[in-house]
């Protein structure tokens, strides 16, 4: 099969098309001929030498794939040779095929293209465990989503809105707070002309947000702070400005909050497959129809090297994907 190798990893890498043995599924694994992957900001990191694949991953790029059930290993079960799937890797996206553990496949919903589907893994999984399993996100409440035009912030935006959140978002431009509109967010915020922490204190009457979803760190993590309400929960899931910072710790005393950070490349399959069987239940019946992959363009797997180009200059709306055919 085909597949992109990184070439000299760190600062100036290049991504080549090159042969590699096509893989087989073991026990509870199935193979999928895939009809896409989706970029993730992982991807750069890994080729940058900076985010090693957990033991026993596919050094090949890529955390998610759509495509068709090609072979199934032993013990699995609800799933048929043929049948449109995405699915959740540990890395191995990249490719013309790739091997992913069955706890962690998911059905194309109706309506949704086949190559799209390959932006709604990493996003799902990680809005929702994140929100939800870490946060604790409950009904009637407010959430913060910092990046909401990203591949993340676009899903976890109309996930929550779906459910009935006032969702608020930060973006970088007029462009994206509109699009961040699209998706559902109550007020999307211009951060480079507005105050994040001011408009939502006034938005909710002062309280500020109940769950604040952040990637950004550096000094969000004290803004973060200042916007967040009693009981109030932060998770980070990045610091891409950053994991250093002044903090002054006494409104999270007296606010009584609760800071979390997370990864997901490196839980047990178990873990996953129970984050899996959430949004099968919770999120899936909206997919579709009330929430839909937001794909910024798509490159042929060929053009990998252009796709990370492109996902680098981070002016982009919703997930880059790379098309195998």
């Amino acid at each position: 099969m085909k597949a992109i190798h990184v070439s000299g990893p760190g600062k100036d890498y290049r991504l080549v098309l090159a042969g590699e043995p096509q893989p087989m599924p073991q026990a509870g694994e199935v193979l999928i001929r895939n009809a896409a992957a989706g970029l993730n900001n992982a991807d750069l990191l890994q080729a940058r030498g900076a985010y090693p694949p957990p033991p026993g991953a596919s050094q090949i790029l890529g955390l998610e794939v759509s495509g068709v059930i090609a072979a199934l290993g032993e013990d699995v079960n609800g799933f048929a040779v043929g049948d449109p799937v995405c699915a959740l890797l540990s890395g191995g996206g990249y490719a013309q095929f790739a091997i992913a553990d069955a706890g962690s496949v998911l059905p194309v919903p109706q309506g949704v293209d086949l190559v799209d589907a390959a932006g709604l893994p990493e996003a799902g999984f990680t809005a929702w465990t994140n929100i939800i399993d870490t946060a604790h996100l409950a009904p009637g409440e407010t959430l913060l989503v910092h990046g909401g035009t990203s591949g993340i912030g676009s899903l976890a935006i109309q996930i929550f809105a779906a459910r009935g959140h006032r969702v608020f978002t930060t973006v970088g431009s007029e462009e994206k707070r509109e699009a961040a509109r699209t998706f559902g967010a109550a007020r999307s915020i211009n951060y480079r002309s507005e105050d994040f922490v001011a408009v939502v204190k006034a938005e909710t009457g002062g309280k500020g947000v109940d769950v604040i979803l952040d990637m950004v760190g550096g000094d969000y993590i004290q803004r973060n702070i200042e916007a967040a309400a009693i009981w109030g929960r932060i998770v980070n899931i990045a610091y891409q400005q950053g994991f250093k910072a002044e903090v002054n710790f006494a409104p999270v005393l007296t606010k009584r909050l609760t800071l979390g950070a997370t990864t997901l490349r490196s839980r047990t399959p178990a873990e996953k497959q129970a984050i899996r069987d959430a949004l099968l239940k919770e999120v899936w019946p909206l997919v579709g129809t009330q929430i839909r992959p937001v794909v910024a363009q798509t490159f042929p797997l060929a053009e990998a090297q252009k796709a990370h180009e492109f996902m680098a200059k981070t002016g982009h709306i919703g997930k880059i994907l790379l098309s195998s055919a």
